[in-house]
């Protein structure tokens, strides 16, 4: 604490010290050709985060501390930009300037970085393939960009999607809901920069080199293969620069938390057709869950290659290496949700994971002609996991009736290591054409992914009680036959590995002696699936309305058996058609609506269990949904409403009476309203707001008493608010203020059980000061510091967010 109490002096007499400085203002308008004020045009000393942006009657204010030669850079969407020297040598300078409009084609792949600011994002490659503007897509798209990840001090995807409606966390782990369906980083359906990839299920890595994390609501398979119905996340690496902009930032924090960032980008040689960018990562924070911690480094460089104005080539690679704990959650006393500490695990101090995790892309956009273009993409991924924990056999301890002992923890031991890959390609051609009155934008490519799981992967097991001879373990205890069990001088069986005491916690997360305990070895097979797609699309437009049509066929080739006697192929076939409309109503509203399909495979490389049956055909998925699109206040501020319903058939449930087989007898359904809104208000105020209205249930099950009821960790109700005003003018001129509140009502653990979590409101602030180079922030998180939890599967384990805390950030850009 009192380093952390040393940098916030340092911070606040930072602050202090800036104000006392002489200041030199300049100031002035800018105005389109026509002499019409643009609102929102970004004004900016080139290769600093220093500048501002024009109110509403194109007017502007710079304030510096010293004189001196600058080089500014002006800047605004459609419109050429301008890059001037301006000696500032007394108190008030004034520069007017016009900005030419800019006529240019969207580039057809995400290879360059973006240099748009703020918190909105105008385009999006990943409901078409091709870039397209958000408003003209007949899907709903959430996003956070780099911007508002740093106002809010994030570092995890599972943070940032407070912020978008519809979706919420389902653990604390890589691990989201989208319109109540769940996601996680294991499920290899997520994306990277639009290819599939695959993570680490249990540690969210940094995310400081990513442009911005994305979400495309409802099935995504017409595009991607086979995903979630709920949805499809979209990490957006940072791409280089033909500017230069260089960063470094360092934080301080509650936990012990530091970490240090830099992010490096520009041409590397005169002509900048070679661009470079280099994001770097260090991590090593404490928690406030017990013996928590997260030690982590990420190196994500990143290369683009302009060979001609037809040509760029671009590779990008991201490697993380995190080491930290496992935590499976708050236990609390049987059906006592407020009966311990949040910040109790259960881990030991010898418990620990280790991650590995890298993704390389090699991509390219080749301009065949003036209206086709080649774009081809390959990515590969590798994880690697090696992991001890201590954790909750899920369930409590007995005494020698059998009876529950609400106090104590049955505890397990997994040591487990395995290794994962993922090839991916994507190749499709663009192709730009007219045929009468109608212009088209075709898309037509072919897909091929392929993941394996290593030979050689493992777990060791102890876990249930010891045998009379103590030679051995027993599964669980059955007290009618005592005699089979070692028995302590109460009569109550003793545990493989020792029971977590609740009341008396310390000694449980001391170091045990791994040697004591009796193992069971647990394999994880080889698996491997393939998969070829083809698809086409088509985006008609014919005065103000613009339909898409596509389709896709799939065939997913899984193996049963894999490299083992009876290894048998199996096949499953998708056809999955995509239907949308737009209708332009004017330039600043769209209305529009869609149709799409999807589906997941049910096989054993998704079926951890292979006496379940099977093969199962796929989980099927449809949405409808339809809403409108608008912008404001000069396409500042953007506005998303839209209704939809999804449906998906096929859920697998228990066969009655047997053990492991399963049958598909399961029907799912969400439906809702979401609201989004997202830019800025007034030139110098910014704002990010959703609400979601979402009713997940089952429809269809063997078990009656499940009809009707909300799925898991989906709430019905919540919403999200984040404002950041910055003072331009006077005295407060370089001092910014941000404030945000979110909420989630109540939520289901399970199905089978009756135990829900409470939902809550957080609110958080922000405060920050500019002042040249150098920028100074301070976040405050959970300000009333209200108990909650962000998920979880039962009382045995409980996802709680963090109590209040606070993270003060210096960042000095060059």
């Amino acid at each position: 604490m009192k380093g952390i109490f040393t940098f916030f002096v340092i911070f606040f007499a930072c602050i202090a010290g800036a104000y006392s400085q002489s200041k030199y203002e300049l100031r002035g308008t800018i105005l389109d050709i026509g002499g019409l004020p643009l609102t929102g045009a970004s004004i900016q000393v080139a290769g600093t985060s220093f500048g501002t942006v024009t109110d509403l009657e194109g007017k502007y204010s710079l304030v510096f501390d010293k004189p001196g030669d600058y080089n500014l850079k002006l800047s605004f969407i459609g419109f050429k930009t301008i890059d001037e020297k301006v000696a500032i040598s007394k108190p008030v300078f004034t520069r007017n300037y016009k900005l030419e409009e800019e006529i240019s084609s969207l580039q057809e792949v995400e290879i360059m970085g973006r240099k748009e600011e703020g918190y909105k994002n105008t385009s999006t490659f990943i409901g078409s393939k091709t870039q397209t503007n958000i408003k003209d897509l007949p899907q709903s798209v959430s996003y956070a960009t780099k911007e508002l990840i740093l106002d809010q001090g994030l570092m995890r995807v599972g943070e940032t999607v407070k912020n978008f409606s519809g979706v919420s966390q389902f653990t604390f782990y890589d691990d989201i809901t989208i319109r109540g369906f769940r996601i996680n980083g294991g499920s290899n359906t997520q994306l990277v920069n639009g290819m599939r990839s695959t993570s680490g299920f249990w540690k969210q890595p940094l995310i400081n080199y990513l442009e911005r994390v994305e979400v495309l609501k409802g099935p995504s398979s017409a595009l991607f293969g086979n995903a979630s119905p709920g949805g499809v996340v979209n990490r957006v690496t940072k791409k280089p620069l033909d500017i230069n902009r260089n960063s470094l930032s360092f934080s301080m924090g509650s936990f012990n938390n530091f970490r240090g960032l830099a992010d490096f980008t520009g041409p590397a040689n005169k002509s900048k057709t070679l661009l470079y960018r280099l994001n770097l990562g260090y991590e090593d924070a404490q928690n406030f869950r017990d013996l928590q911690f997260d030690k982590n480094i990420v190196v994500a460089p990143s290369f683009s290659f302009i060979a001609s104005e037809k040509t760029r080539v671009n590779l990008d690679l991201v490697f993380n290496n995190s080491s930290s704990r496992l935590d499976r959650g708050q236990s609390t006393f049987e059906n006592d949700l407020y009966s311990t500490p949040i910040s109790r695990s259960l881990n030991t101090a010898n418990d620990y994971l280790k991650e590995q995790t890298y993704t390389i892309t090699t991509s390219i956009n080749h301009q065949i002609s003036k209206s086709i273009s080649l774009n081809a993409s390959y990515m590969k991924t590798g994880y690697n996991e090696d992991l001890q924990e201590h954790r909750s056999s899920n369930s409590y301890a007995v005494d020698g009736t059998g009876n529950t002992i609400p106090t104590m923890v049955g505890r397990q031991v997994f040591i487990r290591k395995r290794s994962r890959f993922v090839d991916n390609l994507s190749s499709y051609l663009n192709i730009n054409t007219t045929t009468g009155s109608l212009a088209h934008k075709l898309v037509v490519g072919y897909d091929y992914a392929r993941e394996s799981l290593a030979a050689g992967g493992s777990q060791l097991t102890a876990s249930g009680y010891r045998n009379a001879s103590n030679t051995g373990s027993i599964a669980r205890f059955d007290p009618s036959k005592p005699q089979n069990y070692l028995l302590d001088a109460a009569g109550n069986p003793v545990p493989n590995v020792s029971h977590f005491d609740l009341e008396n916690p310390i000694p449980s997360q001391a170091m045990q002696d791994m040697s004591k305990y009796f193992y069971a070895q647990v394999g994880y097979d080889p698996t491997l699936y393939y998969l070829n797609g083809f698809y086409a699309q088509d985006q008609i437009t014919l005065g103000k309305l613009e339909a898409m049509i596509g389709v896709r066929y799939e065939v997913y080739t899984d193996f049963e058996n894999y490299k083992k006697e009876g290894e048998q192929k199996v096949n499953q076939n998708a056809l999955l058609p995509r239907l949308g409309l737009v209708y332009k109503a004017n330039e600043h509203v769209n209305f529009y609506g869609t149709y799409v399909e999807g589906y997941n495979p049910q096989t054993a490389s998704t079926i951890a269990n292979p006496n379940a049956g099977g093969p199962f055909d796929p989980l099927e998925s449809s949405m409808v949904e339809f809403g409108m699109k608008s912008d404001w206040f000069n396409k500042r501020l953007e506005l998303t409403t839209g209704i939809y319903q999804i449906t998906q058939k096929n859920t697998l449930y228990p066969v009655a009476g047997e053990t492991d087989l399963l049958e598909q007898i399961g029907e799912e359904s969400a439906k809702g309203v979401e609201i989004d809104l997202v830019g800025r208000v007034l030139m110098n105020w910014s704002v990010m707001a959703s609400y979601a209205y979402n009713v997940a249930e089952i429809t269809e099950s063997p078990n009656e008493a499940d009809l009707g009821k909300q799925k898991p960790n989906a709430p019905k109700h919540q919403g999200n608010l984040w404002t950041k005003y910055d003072f331009d003018q006077g005295a407060l001129t370089g001092l910014g203020i941000g404030f945000g509140t979110n909420f989630v009502t109540e939520r289901n653990l399970s199905l089978s059980a009756t135990q829900t979590i409470p939902g809550y409101t957080l609110m958080n602030a922000a405060v920050y000061y500019t002042t040249g180079n150098v920028r100074l922030q301070l976040n405050v998180n959970n300000l009333t510091d209200e108990t909650h939890w962000v998920g979880g599967y039962d009382y045995l384990r409980l996802f709680p967010g963090a109590p209040r805390n606070v993270l003060g950030t210096i960042t000095f850009s060059f």
